[in-house]
C-alpha cells in the first residue's frame, strides 16, 4: 500500500508542476528567478555525470591515471570548450573513452 501511495504522490507532484505552466500561461518569473533557471540544465547534467566519472563502480573513489571514465570526461570537456560542437564532443569523448579502455586492457571482450 505504501508503494502505491508513493507512486500516486509522485504522479500528483509531476502533474501539478507540468500542468501549472499550461494553467497559468501569463505567469512571469522575476528576473532573478529566470537568471537562476538558466543554470538548472548545467547543474543537473553535472550531478548526473560527475559521480560516474569519479565513482565508476559506485562505491570507491577512482582518482587514478587508469580511470578511463575520468580521463575521457576531461577530454570531452576540453573538446566541448574548444569546438562548441555537440556531436564532436560526444564522438570525441566516446572515442577517447574506448581507446583508453582498450589501452588499459579494460574492455570486456
Amino acid at each position: 500500500m505504501d508503494t502505491w501511495l508513493l507512486i500516486l504522490g509522485m504522479l500528483a507532484i509531476t502533474f501539478a508542476t507540468r500542468y501549472s505552466l499550461f494553467a497559468f500561461p501569463d505567469l512571469r518569473f522575476p528576473p532573478l528567478v529566470r537568471q537562476g533557471l538558466h543554470y538548472v540544465p548545467t547543474a543537473v547534467l553535472t550531478a548526473i555525470v560527475v559521480p560516474g566519472m569519479l565513482l565508476p563502480d559506485g562505491q570507491h573513489w577512482a582518482l587514478a591515471w587508469d580511470n578511463a571514465y575520468l580521463l575521457a570526461g576531461v577530454a570531452a570537456i576540453a573538446i566541448a570548450a574548444f569546438t562548441r560542437h555537440l556531436l564532436a564532443t560526444i564522438g570525441g569523448g566516446l572515442l577517447v573513452f574506448f581507446l583508453l579502455r582498450w589501452a588499459f586492457g579494460q574492455l570486456p571482450i
